[in-house]
């Protein structure tokens, strides 16, 4: 599909009813879906970008890897983003400011597509909407060393290949080994939330085949 269609394509199915849980329990852990059970009555909001582009004939996907620090996400991949800040005008806002911030890619909210479905997240008592955007050529990092230890570019087919999905130990829970599906590319592992989101993205584009 060419992009410019895509990015139409895009555009009105996430305007309709989105597949939320459906989509993003299949890379759940048991912490995300017992947290579902009994959500929090407060929580933080924050916003993360799923920033799509083409180059040498494939789609591609920008991930960061956390530096290692005193934290729940310590070390892990996530899409860039991060909390809402009073200055934000909404969402998208915050979404595009932090991947300025992170990765160093300024996004026009020209290239906004839309919202995918809200997530909570147990460690960080953080609701997340994840915004998409597509780009027309690959972007040109320039990542704050103290928020990104890495970037990191994933295939969108790989991400489709049922093969780079398994069950990996991300650590310990309550004191009790954690299990939980993740993609595996490029020796790099995605899971938990961003797996999650990922998920919810990635049924859509099936979609529309």
């Amino acid at each position: 599909m060419q992009t410019q269609k895509m990015v139409q394509t895009l555009r009105r199915r996430l305007r309709g009813q989105l597949p939320g849980w459906d989509a993003q329990s299949n890379m759940a852990t048991r912490v995300h879906r017992e947290a579902r059970i009994k959500p929090p009555s407060k929580s933080r909001k924050a916003g993360v970008m799923i920033l799509l582009y083409p180059d040498n004939g494939q789609l591609w996907i920008p991930l960061i890897k956390r530096p290692v620090y005193e934290g729940v996400h310590s070390g892990q991949m996530a899409l860039p983003g991060g909390k809402v800040e009073e200055t934000d005008k909404d969402i998208v806002d915050t979404a595009v400011r932090e991947t300025e911030e992170e990765i160093g890619v300024s996004v026009d909210r020209k290239q906004i597509v839309g919202t995918l479905s809200d997530l909570y997240i147990p460690p960080s008592n953080m609701m997340v909407t994840p915004i998409l955007s597509i780009a027309h050529q690959k972007p040109v990092y320039q990542p704050d060393p103290s928020e990104v230890a890495g970037i990191f570019d994933i295939k969108l087919d790989d991400l489709l290949d049922p093969g780079n999905r398994q069950e990996v130990e991300v650590g310990r829970f309550n004191d009790t080994p954690l299990e939980a599906p993740a993609f595996m590319i490029s020796n790099k592992v995605i899971w938990g939330a961003t797996a999650m989101m990922l998920s919810e993205f990635l049924y859509i584009i099936q979609e529309l085949d």
